[in-house]
């Protein structure tokens, strides 16, 4: 199995049993070893009260293409924390892409990167992510052929 192939069988596995990024309106876009491409439109129940899509929204995009990144071996990973900068509002009708790329992999320990991005491919927000490798798969490689 390419390296391709094994990210996508991880992504598959994982978007099955995540309820949250359907919730908020997420798609998969493209996935690959150690990145992810994940697509939000901001709707009204995205917006906040100052008419700007929420903070959380916004986290929770980047969040999301950094966890099926970090997942992308098919070895069980989780974060040990985030951090994000704000650098523009995101507003109704707009088109977010999160564009997650691994800076760093180091035994069980990872940093990956994500950019969230409008359709004019104006900068909205940089995260940062630490992850760290836990016990078991997404997948059974066995039976993945």
């Amino acid at each position: 199995m390419t390296p391709k192939q094994r990210a996508q069988k991880a992504a598959d596995a994982m978007w099955s049993d995540d309820r949250a990024s359907g919730w908020f309106g997420m798609e998969l876009i493209d996935v690959d070893e150690g990145s992810a491409v994940l697509g939000l439109k901001v709707l009204p129940q995205h917006v906040n009260g100052h008419g700007i899509c929420h903070g959380g929204v916004t986290f929770s995009l980047a969040d999301s293409a950094f966890a099926f990144a970090c997942n992308s071996r098919n070895q069980a990973t989780v974060a040990q924390h985030n951090s994000i900068s704000y650098i523009a509002p995101a507003r109704l009708g707009d088109r977010l892409t999160a564009t997650a790329r691994e800076i760093c992999l180091t035994g069980r320990s990872g940093i990956t990167d994500v950019r969230v991005t409008n359709q004019d491919n104006q900068l909205i927000a940089e995260f940062r992510g630490a992850s760290r490798a836990i016990r078991g798969q997404l997948f059974s490689e066995e039976t993945a052929t």
